[in-house]
């Protein structure tokens, strides 16, 4: 997610997310499967997974991409969800999320 308003933060944070994600609209799950994130070293992709991403989408928001540590079970298409732990991260003028695990809210 691009971003030019927000003040610089060089670490994940739960206040950042906070900010960007509005805890009072409901959020879609869009990825019907995650992808998985692999490991680089020396700039060569290696095959082994470090993490999973998957895509979501919340009404006044662009798409935005959170990124699970573990393979998580994700929702059916656009089922609303929660988030254990969301946190953003700004680097540039990019946010990145991730959290501990994506829920359906039934």
């Amino acid at each position: 997610m691009k971003t030019n308003s927000l003040k610089r933060q060089s670490s994940y944070t739960s206040n950042l997310a906070s900010q960007i994600v509005d805890a009072s609209k409901s959020i879609h799950s869009l990825s019907l499967e995650l992808t998985p994130q692999f490991k680089f070293i020396d700039k060569v992709r290696t095959e082994e997974v470090v993490a999973y991403k998957a895509w979501f989408a919340q009404s006044g928001l662009p798409p935005f991409e959170v990124k699970f540590e573990k393979n998580v079970k994700l929702p059916d298409f656009l089922a609303l969800v929660t988030f254990e732990e969301l946190q953003a991260c700004e680097v540039g003028y990019n946010v990145y999320f991730k959290a501990l695990s994506v829920k359906e809210v039934k």
